[in-house]
């Protein structure tokens, strides 16, 4: 009978783990004296932080990116051409700067397009979130 609320321990923290996969640290840029609006982002084992990265429609954007993790490699994929957007840029442990100046409102999805051999992609281990362009 003991092993019922082992299983059940075990499902419940697998459940969670799953559930983390989805979830969102909200940064907003705010606009520079310069006109830049700046936001920085920590890329490490299989996350971004913040994920979910709210900018200005029409004002230049600089995104500095530091990476955590020594012997992994991360780069940082956005393709949204729509809105002006299209990034794929390694990510470097002394920090990467990705500029650009989104020019359509909307919700565009960015993710680490790294994958070695048959494992799962970073992306799918749960490093992605949102770039998400307001008035």
């Amino acid at each position: 009978m003991r092993v019922l609320p082992g299983i059940a321990l075990t499902v419940l923290l697998l459940g969670q783990t799953a559930l983390a996969k989805n979830v969102y640290t909200v940064a907003e840029a705010q606009v520079g004296d310069d006109g830049i609006q700046r936001l920085e982002m920590i890329a490490d084992s299989y996350y971004f932080e913040p994920n979910y990265l709210v900018v200005k429609v029409g004002v230049p954007v600089e995104l500095t990116i530091t990476r955590q993790t020594m012997l992994v490699p991360h780069n940082f994929v956005l393709h949204a051409p729509e809105a002006g957007i299209d990034v794929e840029k390694a990510i470097e442990t002394d920090g990467t700067k990705i500029r650009f100046t989104p020019n359509k409102e909307g919700k565009y999805p960015f993710h680490c397009g790294k994958k070695l051999l048959f494992f799962e992609s970073h992306q799918e281990k749960g490093m992605k979130g949102i770039l998400d362009v307001r008035p």
